[in-house]
């Protein structure tokens, strides 16, 4: 094609019409594999060995011959990254990349509403899409193994249901704007330190009925176009180019036609990457990159030792030509697609989302006496206690990290809300992080306070024992060892003296209220003695407002944990059972890693609990309200018959109370049974419904044989057995308000 072809169908295509005369590549009115066929055809070997890797930090090259886009990436997935400059890290100064900060996803996943993660996946989206970026990197849903992983804040909790469900729904509310999710990170990345070197041993049934679950429903169901594999290895291969997760699993037990793409730094050699399933290489510090020199891309394991390989008979282009299919794929399903909205950045919708999901996930752990809301008829002067009542949060944390338009802080929510009402005093009772700062990126706070820790908690608890209601605002706060990628959380304890502020201050006043801002369960000591405990997670630019909405009755808290919060680690089985973070070993080229035994297997989070019957702080799934919520009897239709059979549970649920609410009616089944060692019982269904007072509401569930079925590793497929089954509707997994058996022929 000469110049001026192109830019005559560069001028038909804008225009939204395509002549007979121009390539089918460029017709996206064409089926899509034949626009793919028609392009890789007319590229020569060099041209599709450039579109499989990098150009600079976030971009690749397409086939600028052809008219074939760049393809542009954007860190993700609770907001869109501020750019960087082409091949660094620094920051590209640029004074309008400011995005909406969004709730973590470990938030989200606390609203237990694919609704509400739709509404996240469109806001996101747009956001990208008004950046022009083709592929947003997230979301993330490896499963919380242990609490300490630092990376915890950006995934979606414990359980492999709900994990997929919330996934499904981002992912499709992300790709309606015409940008691709990178669903990360494929797979078992559970840790952060040793995160290049981690090694995990993991039997079938488990990697099936745990860690894949999330994974394949966001690939089937939600139809994702990209995947992104960890820094981990599987079974002594790296997981970007892990042939057992990329060729036998994703591409091929999943029949998934998308691009798989390295995470940054996690490719190590041409040979395996070649052959292991990966599609495209960003970020590799190749020594031509560290070196500066002007080629630094053409000398990335997919690029000329690839084609270099090709050129001697080392390698074909089989494999080549399907990472090239998989590329332009995604090519023409984002950057090359012109049916795909234009987007918006900072909008009022995208601010009110923010403070919807914040609100909606914010979580109700404990209530004692009704302290919450606060009543005006009650309280006149609040004191507001900690450093997490001032902190921003949206910078930190790592990849995640962004530039946000704005932040409004706890105590600004506040006041916002309760300052023309309420005397408000604030004292900071103890200092943990005073950065703001990562990867250039600043909050412009000077959070430094040269104070002793004794002095900050007598000024603390003074102005407590003042007071009508106390608010503490503390947890963790996104430095390295609290919420963090690459570093793992040293304990569960808080840190910074928290816990021993924490019990001087209702000492000094019994009417305490603890809200724990983190994307993961800490340790609470001192939860016998405090009436009220929120958790709050990280909310992004509307944090304040979110808070504010809750604390005062504005919104009735709805949010239920997507993971146990654990009274110690001896109550999670990968530290009671397993080798975290691992023992030392060796690679199949000799360099040092760490195996990590998964010895819990299939027993984690709540079903360690169940199986140990053991008491954590929180169970799985709970949550109150400020109103209350009665169950009836559940039901289950008769129409048995096969295991393919389909069978629908129902429950009435009546919310008793005085106030409007929603509750999370959750579905639970148990095979006491089974020919084979079974939890006692397993999510496989949740609703969220809304009552008014004194209203009540009939949920349904529909249970099918992939509920039912359990992983077996010898035949290496699902099965379900005929024999009873039971349905358990409850409130947590540790709060079954009904039961009802049914059986399977």
């Amino acid at each position: 094609m000469n110049k001026t072809h192109l830019f005559l169908a560069a001028s038909l295509f804008c225009a939204g019409s395509i002549s007979a005369d121009v390539p089918v590549y460029l017709d996206d009115s064409q089926p899509l594999e034949k626009r793919v066929e028609d392009a890789l055809a007319r590229m020569t070997l060099k041209e599709k060995i450039d579109i499989i890797h990098a150009q600079s930090k976030f971009s690749a090259p397409g086939v600028p011959r052809l008219g074939i886009s760049e393809l542009w990436c954007t860190d993700g997935p609770m907001g869109v990254r501020p750019e960087v400059l082409w091949d660094e890290w620094e920051q590209a100064s640029w004074t309008n990349d400011s995005c909406t900060a969004f709730p973590s996803l470990t938030c989200l996943a606390a609203t237990w509403d694919p609704e509400l993660s739709r509404l996240y996946g469109k806001s996101i989206g747009e956001e990208a899409r008004f950046r022009n970026k083709a592929v947003i990197l997230g979301p993330g849903i490896n499963i919380y193994r242990t609490p300490l992983n630092g990376r915890n804040f950006e995934y979606m909790g414990e359980d492999p249901y709900l994990a997929g469900r919330m996934a499904v729904d981002y992912v499709k509310g992300v790709q309606d704007n015409g940008v691709a999710v990178c669903v990360k990170h494929f797979a078992l990345n559970n840790n952060e330190i040793n995160r290049h070197t981690s090694n995990p041993i993991v039997d079938d049934r488990t990697l099936y009925e745990i860690y894949l679950p999330a994974f394949k429903a966001a690939a089937i169901d939600g139809g994702a176009w990209s995947f992104m594999g960890g820094y981990n290895l599987f079974r002594g291969e790296h997981a970007s180019y892990n042939p057992i997760l990329m060729n036998d699993i994703l591409k091929g037990e999943w029949n998934w036609d998308g691009a798989v793409i390295s995470d940054w730094g996690a490719v190590h050699d041409t040979e395996t990457a070649v052959t292991g399933g990966l599609d495209m290489e960003f970020g590799s510090w190749t020594n031509g990159l560290t070196n500066g020199v002007s080629n630094a891309y053409d000398n990335y394991w997919l690029a000329n030792p690839y084609l270099e390989g090709i050129k001697s008979g080392k390698y074909s282009e089989k494999e080549l030509n399907d990472k090239v299919r998989r590329v332009l794929r995604l090519t023409f399903r984002t950057a090359m697609n012109r049916n795909r909205p234009w987007g918006s950045m900072g909008s009022d919708e995208h601010k009110a989302a923010c403070r919807q999901i914040g609100g909606e996930g914010i979580v109700l752990l404990q209530n004692k006496g009704g302290l919450l809301p606060i009543d005006p008829a009650k309280v006149k002067k609040i004191a507001v206690v900690g450093e997490n009542a001032i902190k921003m949060m949206t910078v930190g944390g790592g990849s995640s990290s962004l530039k946000a338009a704005y932040e409004i802080t706890p105590l600004q929510g506040l006041r916002n809300r309760f300052g023309k009402d309420f005397d408000i005093t604030y004292s900071r009772g103890y200092v943990g992080d005073t950065l703001g700062d990562y990867n250039g990126v600043k909050t412009n706070q000077d959070l430094r306070d040269f104070r002793t820790p004794e002095e900050l908690r007598a000024e603390a608890v003074d102005a407590a024992s003042k007071a009508d209601i106390v608010l503490f605002f503390g947890g963790l706060n996104k430095a390295n060892h609290n919420d963090a990628e690459d570093s793992d959380r040293l304990s569960m304890e808080l840190p910074y003296g928290q816990d021993e502020l924490i019990e001087a201050l209702v000492k000094a006043n019994p009417n305490l209220v603890v809200v724990n801002i983190s994307g993961t369960g800490v340790a609470m000591p001192w939860a016998s003695k405090v009436p009220a405990i929120l958790q709050a997670w990280y909310l992004g630019n509307e944090t304040g407002n979110a808070l504010a909405d809750v604390i005062s009755g504005d919104v009735n808290p709805s949010g239920k944990l997507p993971y146990t919060y654990y009274a110690d680690l001896m109550q999670c089985g990968a530290h009671k059972l397993g080798e975290y973070p691992g023992t030392p070993a060796k690679d199949k080229f000799g360099n040092d890693i760490f195996d990590i035994p998964y010895n819990e297997g299939i027993y984690v989070g709540y079903r360690f609990i169940d199986k140990n019957k053991l008491k954590p702080t929180f169970p799985f799934g709970h949550g109150l309200s400020y109103t209350t919520f009665k169950y009836g009897k559940a039901t289950v239709d008769k129409t048995t018959g096969s295991a393919a059979d389909t069978f629908t549970v129902t429950v009435p649920v009546t919310n008793t109370g005085s106030r409007k609410g929603s509750e999370i009616v959750e579905l639970y089944i148990s095979d006491p049974k089974a020919s084979v060692d079974r939890p006692v019982k397993e999510l496989k269904g949740f609703r969220k419904v809304a009552l008014m007072p004194g209203e009540t509401k009939t949920v349904s569930f529909e249970i099918g044989k992939d509920d039912l079925s359990f992983f077996d590793a010898k035949k290496h497929e699902w099965v379900c057995e005929p024999g009873d089954f039971e349905a358990l509707i409850g409130a947590s997994s540790a709060d079954i308000r009904s039961k009802v058996k049914f059986a399977v022929k």
